[in-house]
């Protein structure tokens, strides 16, 4: 079946026919096509319909098998929920991310291959969604921010953020003082034990040099005494054959 262009929009809101019953879903990574295709389809989907999120992934996955888009309703739920990850990862680096090489993405727990068709196929999405929804529907801010009226509302919501800020930051300053108290104690410990160590070799080292003069003494000693006792031999010796001549 060719593969009809996924920005084709239906008029109303009926399902794309069913072609089989029997569907043989294809597997493995998505085309740049297939992901136009379930996008444009959740687009559609949120426009036109209003029914519960199960019938509506039915639609979805009607609306994609007609376009040439052979996944299921479960690929495209999964498939959305990554695109939709994705998307808040890079909305804060659209600027630098296609400049940057697979490696330095990564550094920045960035998706490794977006492309901007795609990207700017989310964007719109996203950005009419929070038009549409309320205050509080917003999970987070598409970029660029969708202007706010005079209404108060853009103010409250710096507000909050301002003061989320100041809590993470104080958080975080607190955490910090903890961390360096907690390190000076431990290298503290470690100068006392440190310093215990080096006393305690002294005293071993000190204890050693008094054996080892002690032993030296008493050979010392020992020696003497033999000495002694050899010369009185050997005057004893002398004074015997003086006497015998």
């Amino acid at each position: 079946m060719p593969m009809s262009n996924p920005q084709t929009s239906l008029h109303h809101h009926h399902l794309p026919p069913l072609i089989s019953r029997n569907r043989e879903y294809h597997k493995g990574n998505w085309t740049i096509q297939e992901t136009l295709i379930l996008i444009t389809a959740k687009k559609l989907s949120t426009e036109q319909l209003r029914t519960t999120a199960n019938l509506r992934w039915n639609w979805v996955e009607n609306y994609c098998w007609a376009h040439g888009c052979r996944r299921s309703q479960n690929q495209c739920n999964d498939k959305w929920d990554n695109l939709l990850r994705d998307y808040k990862k890079l909305s804060t680096h659209q600027h630098s991310y296609w400049q940057m090489d697979k490696h330095q993405r990564k550094l920045h727990n960035l998706p490794s291959n977006m492309s901007q068709e795609v990207f700017q196929a989310l964007n719109e999405v996203v950005q009419r969604r929070h038009r549409n929804a309320s205050p509080q529907q917003l999970t987070f801010r598409p970029y660029p921010p969708a202007p706010v009226g005079g209404s108060g509302t853009h103010v409250s919501g710096e507000k909050s953020d301002s003061n989320s800020k100041r809590r993470r930051v104080k958080n975080i300053s607190s955490s910090i003082v903890r961390s360096a108290s907690k390190l000076a104690q431990t290298l503290k410990r470690c100068d006392e034990m440190k310093e215990k160590r080096h006393q305690l070799f002294m005293e071993i080292e000190q204890n050693r040099l008094q054996i080892e003069e002690t032993r030296n003494e008493v050979e010392r000693q020992e020696i003497a005494n033999s000495v002694k006792a050899i010369n009185n031999l050997s005057d004893s010796i002398h004074s015997i054959i003086s006497e015998y001549n």
